[in-house]
């Protein structure tokens, strides 16, 4: 039985609660609820009769009919292969993918104006009405000109004074914002990861915006207008991969946390950096290049070197057909190979 929006009328968790008591066989409830379920609803925590699993928006493999992909970690974790599709998207078929969405309204049926157009109104009443009815106090106008200066930066390391100086609003203020949008779901972080090996390792998240369509809607921009602005092409490539690797999360077998890792003289930096239960790790770069070479994966490379048999595997994930092998335990591969 599934029971959407249930916050609607909370107390039917009371009627769930006796019906679990009386009967724990797994699987006969799905709760589904929107972010004001745990912000405003006096809930039952559900503890050992429940478990959460956070949704996201569709991931490519779904979009395509093939929701049973084996998660990329879980592959590289076996020592398995990586499955390159037939016919694989060039760098401007990525762009377009990205700018599709995930949102199901966005992404399944709509012509790209339609499309367009509910991007434009969801973040429209995400940044007001549901902005509003979470935290009332919030200007709208302010708060649409953090998004946006967030929104430029996704996927990168911005910091603090950059956000909210170009918002014109104080510290404290940016950081209640960064709270407001990531109760609306819309804007994540990476973490920086951390070992007593590697001492000197920047500690700031990397964040992101959820959907790299939320980038071009806000920004006002199109395929042609990402293709020709090379920063923001990176962004929108490295937005588009933690969106398919952060749906991943809730179905590997292998249970990894995901990082990015950073000197604090910027002289070495790996993109995504999968934690797996157990303490092996998967290294990811992200290229919008066709063929990247041993160059591309230095920074695996000494990743690899520096915590020895704990490094499972290193790829550098690109815009190419082919995948191949670049160095020991490091490879090549297309973005692709994500949803194949």
């Amino acid at each position: 039985m599934l029971l959407d929006e249930w916050q609607a009328v909370p107390e039917v968790l009371g009627a769930v609660k006796r019906s679990v008591d009386s009967d724990s066989h797994p699987g006969r409830f799905i709760l589904t609820g929107s972010v004001r379920a745990d912000l405003d609803v006096e809930t039952w925590a559900g503890t050992g009769r429940l478990v959460r699993i956070a949704m996201y928006g569709l991931t490519i493999a779904e979009q395509m009919g093939k929701p049973n992909s084996i998660p990329l970690f879980d592959r590289l974790a076996r020592g398995e292969g990586l499955d390159v599709p037939r016919d694989p998207p060039d760098l401007r078929g990525y762009v377009e993918l990205a700018c599709r969405s995930g949102f199901p309204e966005a992404a399944l049926g709509l012509s790209e104006a339609a499309r367009q157009r509910w991007l434009d109104s969801y973040l429209d009443q995400s940044l007001t009405r549901d902005a509003m009815q979470i935290d009332g106090g919030r200007d709208p106008n302010k708060l649409r000109r953090y998004f946006e200066a967030f929104a430029l930066n996704s996927a990168g390391m911005v910091d603090d004074k950059t956000l909210f100086e170009a918002a014109g609003i104080n510290r404290k203020t940016a950081l209640a914002y960064e709270q407001l949008l990531a109760n609306l779901l819309i804007v994540d972080a990476l973490p920086s990861w951390r070992s007593n090996r590697l001492k000197r390792l920047v500690l700031s998240p990397k964040r992101y915006l959820v959907d790299g369509a939320l980038l071009t809607s806000i920004l006002r921009l199109d395929v042609n207008a990402v293709m020709r602005d090379g920063d923001l092409l990176g962004r929108l490539l490295d937005t588009l991969v933690v969106a398919q690797m952060r749906a991943q999360l809730e179905i590997a077998e292998t249970r990894p946390r995901l990082y990015h890792l950073r000197e604090r003289e910027g002289r070495r930096e790996i993109d995504v950096l999968g934690e797996l239960a157990g303490g092996s790790l998967v290294a990811i770069e992200i290229k919008a290049s066709a063929a990247p070479d041993k160059d591309d994966a230095r920074h695996l490379a000494w990743l690899r070197e520096e915590v020895g048999d704990r490094f499972a595997a290193g790829v550098v994930l690109h815009t190419g057909p082919r995948a191949y092998s670049l160095e020991d335990r490091i490879i090549a591969a297309p973005i692709a190979t994500l949803w194949s």
